[in-house]
């Protein structure tokens, strides 16, 4: 496709754009289709600058999310992207049933950038217009879920010998009534 160093317009810097796509129509109308479809946000490897919760029991928050992988000029330098602020963030929830484990700063998970401005729908908190006419546009990031950190030290463990609780400090139950069915308890 293009390289960055194969083309000087002679300006003091290269561009994306090498002789080779300038000498059809073809050519041309791909190099446009590519760059249009170039500043597209689908998704993206991002890291947690700042959480507005810090696991309570509250509505699900916002993050603050820097994008990792840098965008390129044409002389082929990097060009970090700035944070992205109040991005939503997905809580596994049903209901008023949730697993609480809000993401921390420094965590690095996956972005997904909505097709429309999501504003309205969020502050709604249901059905809403678009507040604008963005698309596939980075303020409209939507923070998923880690995808790499370092070995848990407090977890929920499902294997086929079965289930394992972990923590390193106390697990505590808040329940009117607790019931526990088992034909052997180990101390």
């Amino acid at each position: 496709m293009t390289n960055f160093d194969s083309f000087n317009r002679g300006q003091g810097f290269q561009g994306s754009v090498d002789a080779g796509v300038v000498g059809s129509d073809y050519n041309t109308l791909h190099s446009t289709i590519a760059a249009i479809i170039g500043r597209i946000w689908t998704s993206a490897p991002v890291q947690v600058m700042a959480v507005t919760n810090a696991g309570g029991v509250s509505p699900v928050g916002f993050v603050d999310l820097l994008p990792l992988v840098n965008q390129i000029d044409g002389n082929g330098n990097a060009v970090p992207h700035g944070t992205i602020h109040q991005c939503p963030y997905q809580r596994v929830q049903g209901g008023g049933n949730a697993v609480i484990m809000d993401p921390q700063v420094g965590d690095i998970g996956v972005a997904l950038f909505a097709m429309r401005d999501i504003d309205s729908a969020i502050a709604n908190k249901g059905q809403a217009n678009p507040g604008s006419f963005r698309r596939y546009n980075p303020a409209d990031a939507i923070y998923l879920y880690t995808i790499a950190g370092s070995a848990p030290t407090q977890y929920m463990q499902y294997t086929a010998s079965g289930i394992t609780i972990t923590s390193p400090t106390a697990v505590t139950i808040n329940a009117p009534q607790v019931t526990i069915n088992a034909t052997t308890i180990a101390m």
